[in-house]
């Protein structure tokens, strides 16, 4: 039994792709990407407040030294705290053990990083805060991801997009790591040959009962560009959670893709061992399955979702297209898989999307003349031009609440799927629309960063 997705038409910008490629190179200027969005600068100092009475001691220069360092005090604050400065950079990571070592020494009131702060990440590229990205940042039935880039971007964190494969665009390649493509069958592969290490996507076009010819979607591509497209480098569109990397696993050609290729891809992405596959060297804390089948789970399936999450991992899937309850639709119905349902524009839910009890919450799929934008290819069957589109599906829903759980674990690695599930359902906000049996609510990305602990 082969599984497939739902393609609906998308609405490419064919035309205007190559005068968006040839001019928005232009938008960010320099080094537009230097400040904003990119990682935490090292921490040279530190703030330190003694208790009345308590100075610096040979416990604060012990806990110091215990971290490689030694402090000289450089200055006194107002509201009576001190900085410190550091012999020698710390990670933030480092710093904020440190912080919690100068705590607990006798006499300190409190201790904390001195933390160098940017302007608000407002990502630069073109269709970010254009029209065509609405479901970012519209209050209605977007993921509310503005602030939410300025608490977390997923640095650290690798997300395995098992779908159609990948193409190099310019807009996403480079936060592309290693995956791997699972297709056995050849009459599906449309490669060639079977199981390998290149995970590209040659196109996934066929001819529906032989007759009907249906274009390569490009689908994982898309999916992909969602996720994790680079964002402030003042191309394209940008991705919901920016730093973290994407892992493409080929797992649907032509037609679609088996339930057996789909669930060893779903062990391999996770980091456990499958028959003749070397082990990836980059496990992923979250797998987006944007496909599915009418039926049971199956145990097989089951089983591999089961073992990821026992690796650490969160596997989460689209809802189908098929307006019916999700409890018929597989993976979505498999237990311990995270389905998202989809919303249109206006904040209710899209017209195709599924729903029921086993729904966890719903995100931006589009609907009527709304698509959900991200990369693609120009390429009607073999790979042609980078490209941008809108599509609609809650294969479009999905990624969005996969990038949001990549941005949770970004923010507290020490966090179980279970535990990041359980932010994502409880962050949510009401529906600006009518949505009955979608799940909690719709996808806030701010607020679940919100809601994540410190780690």
């Amino acid at each position: 039994m082969t599984h497939s997705i739902r393609r609906l038409q998308p609405a490419i910008l064919a035309a205007a792709a190559a005068a968006l490629l040839s001019t928005a190179a232009h938008a960010g200027g320099p080094g537009a990407a230097a400040t904003a969005g990119a990682a935490p600068a090292p921490v040279r100092q530190m703030i330190v407040k003694f208790r009345a009475g308590a100075a610096p001691s040979a416990a604060i220069r012990s806990a110091a030294q215990s971290h490689g360092v030694t402090m000289a005090r450089l200055r006194d604050m107002a509201l009576g705290a001190q900085v410190f400065k550091l012999d020698r950079a710390l990670a933030m990571p480092e710093a904020r053990g440190l912080a919690k070592a100068l705590r607990a020494v006798a006499g300190v009131e409190f201790a904390d990083v001195d933390q160098v702060l940017n302007a608000d990440f407002v990502p630069n590229d073109p269709l970010y805060s254009s029209q065509p990205q609405w479901h970012y940042f519209e209050p209605a039935a977007g993921v509310n991801l503005g602030k939410a880039l300025e608490k977390a971007q997923g640095w650290n964190t690798v997300v395995a997009v098992l779908d159609t494969g990948f193409r190099p665009h310019a807009d996403l390649a480079a936060n592309l790591v290693e995956g791997y493509d699972f297709i056995i069958d050849t009459d599906i592969s449309n490669d060639g040959d079977g199981r390998d290490a290149d995970a590209s996507d040659p196109g996934d076009w066929y001819r529906l009962f032989g007759i009907i010819p249906i274009d390569s979607s490009w689908h994982g591509t898309h999916v992909a560009g969602t996720i994790a497209a680079v964002t402030h480098n003042g191309l394209g569109v940008a991705g919901v959670a920016p730093r973290a990397k994407v892992m493409p696993v080929r797992v649907l050609g032509q037609g679609g893709g088996y339930v057996s290729d789909i669930s060893d891809a779903i062990v391999w992405a996770s980091g456990g061992s499958v028959p003749g596959v070397p082990k990836t060297k980059t496990p992923a804390r979250v797998i987006n399955m944007s496909l599915g089948g009418s039926g049971e789970c199956s145990e097989i399936m089951q089983r591999a979702i089961t073992s990821a999450g026992k690796r650490g991992t969160l596997t989460v899937t689209s809802a189908g297209n098929d307006g019916f309850d999700a409890i018929n639709k597989n993976p979505a119905n498999c237990k311990n898989a995270f389905p998202v349902a989809a919303l249109g524009r206006e904040g209710g839910k899209a017209g195709y999307s599924n729903f029921g009890a086993i729904v966890k919450l719903a995100a931006p799929g589009g609907d009527g003349d709304e698509y959900v934008w991200s990369t693609l290819n120009t390429g009607k069957k073999e790979p042609g031009e980078d490209a941008y589109a809108g599509y609609q599906g809650t294969s479009m829903a999905a990624p969005h609440a996969a990038a949001v759980a990549a941005l949770v674990f970004s923010k507290n690695p020490a966090l179980s799927p279970k535990q990041v599930a359980k932010i994502l359902v409880g962050s949510t906000r009401a529906f600006a629309g009518r949505c009955d049996e979608c799940g909690s609510g719709a996808l806030d990305a701010n607020k679940a960063l919100g809601a994540t602990p410190a780690p």
